[in-house]
C-alpha cells in the first residue's frame, strides 16, 4: 500500500508582479506625474511670453503698436516765462496750469465777465439795486450802472469773488480784507451782450468803501519843490522845511501827500474798466454814481475832498486827476 506524500508548496522571497486589472474601471496609472509648485524651477529659465498678434478680419496680421518717444531739449538762453502784453500776467510756457490761468485771466481784462438770469434770478435776494439805466458812452452804446454790498454770498458772491481776483492779478493788488469787503460797496457797469441778448457784460467795476481819514495831494509846484529839495539833500546841503512835510506815493509819477489826515468819508481801493472798453467814459461814470449814493440823501463831491484813492496805478493817476480834478485825496489801505 502506497503512502500517500504531502506536497508542500514553497513561496520564494520574491513578490509576485501585479497584473494590471482588466477591469474598464480601473485605468493603469500614468507614467508622467505633475510638478508641485515650485518644485525643479530652481535651475530652470523663466519662460517667455510669446508675441501675439491680432488676426484681421482680412486675414492679414495687426503688429502690435509701438509707444511714441519724445525727446526733451533744452534751451538755456531762451526763457519759459512769457509775460503777456494784453492782460501784463506772467506766466510759464508750456505748463498747462499756467497756460489755462492765463487764457481765462485775460479773457476776463479784455472782455469782461458775464452777468445773466442766474444773477438776476438772485438779485432781489442780494439786494441788488440798479442806479442809473440808459447810461450813454462815447460810442454811443447804453448800459447800467448797478450797485450792492461787497460781502454778498451765494451766485453773485461767487461772481465777485473770481472779479475781485481778476482785478488783483491785474493791478497787482493784494487780496481785500474781510473787514474791507463789509464796509464796502461794489459798483458794476453793464452793457448787453453782443452774442446773447439775455445776457449782460461786466465792463467796469467800482469798489467803494467807507473810510475816516485820507492825505491831500500835493500840487505840481509843491511837487517840484520837492523833487528840488532832494536833489539839495544829496549834494549835501540842509533840505528844506517843506521835504519833511511831503510823504512819496509814486516817485515815479511825481505823487507826493502832505501826511495831514483829514476826516474823508469815502475810498476806492479798486478801480477796473476791461480793456477793450476803456476811453469811453465808464470809470468816472461809476465814481460818480458810488459819490452821489454811497451814503444815502448824502452825495459827496470830490473836488471838497470826500473821496479818496489808494495808492494809484499810472492809469488810476490818471483818471484821478481828470475826474477829481486835483481834490482827490489818498488813503493807505
Amino acid at each position: 500500500m502506497q503512502s500517500m506524500t504531502k506536497v508542500k508548496r514553497t513561496y520564494s522571497s520574491r513578490s509576485r508582479l501585479s497584473l494590471p486589472s482588466s477591469s474598464p474601471s480601473s485605468s493603469s496609472p500614468s507614467i508622467t506625474k505633475r510638478k508641485s509648485f515650485g518644485e525643479g524651477t530652481e535651475n530652470e529659465p523663466p519662460t517667455k511670453k510669446r508675441m501675439t498678434t491680432k488676426t484681421l478680419p482680412s486675414g492679414r496680421s495687426e503688429k502690435p503698436k509701438q509707444s511714441v518717444l519724445r525727446q526733451l531739449h533744452f534751451s538755456i538762453e531762451t526763457s519759459v516765462l512769457r509775460t503777456c502784453t494784453i492782460c501784463s500776467l506772467s506766466y510759464t510756457r508750456g505748463a498747462p496750469d499756467d497756460e489755462s490761468l492765463h487764457r481765462a485771466h485775460c479773457s476776463r481784462v479784455q472782455r469782461g465777465m458775464e452777468w445773466g438770469r442766474e444773477e438776476e434770478r438772485e438779485a432781489e435776494k442780494a439786494g441788488v439795486e440798479e442806479i442809473q439805466s440808459a447810461v450813454k458812452l462815447k460810442d454811443g452804446k447804453k448800459g447800467r450802472i448797478i450797485c450792492f454790498r461787497a460781502n454778498v454770498s451765494g451766485r453773485i458772491g461767487s461772481k465777485i469773488a473770481i472779479l475781485l481776483e481778476t482785478i488783483n492779478l491785474a493791478l497787482s493788488s493784494p487780496p481785500l480784507s474781510t473787514d474791507t469787503l463789509q464796509s464796502s460797496k461794489v459798483y458794476l457797469y453793464l452793457i448787453p451782450s453782443l452774442t446773447n441778448m439775455h445776457r449782460e457784460k461786466i465792463v467796469g467795476c467800482v469798489i467803494a468803501q467807507r473810510i475816516s481819514t485820507a492825505m491831500t495831494v500835493a500840487t505840481p509846484a509843491e511837487t517840484l519843490l520837492e523833487r528840488d529839495s532832494n536833489q539839495a539833500t544829496n549834494r549835501d546841503s540842509p533840505p528844506s522845511s517843506l521835504s519833511h512835510r511831503l510823504v512819496a506815493v509814486d516817485t515815479t509819477s511825481g505823487l507826493f501827500c502832505h501826511p495831514e489826515a483829514l476826516p474823508t468819508p469815502l475810498g476806492i481801493p479798486r478801480l477796473f474798466v476791461s480793456s477793450a472798453h476803456r476811453r469811453q467814459g465808464i470809470a468816472s461814470r461809476l465814481l460818480s454814481a458810488a459819490a452821489a449814493t454811497f451814503i444815502h440823501g448824502c452825495p459827496l463831491d470830490p473836488l471838497n475832498g470826500d473821496v479818496a484813492f489808494t495808492q494809484p496805478t499810472e492809469g488810476g493817476h490818471a483818471v484821478m486827476k481828470n475826474w477829481g480834478r486835483g481834490g482827490v485825496r489818498i488813503y493807505e489801505e
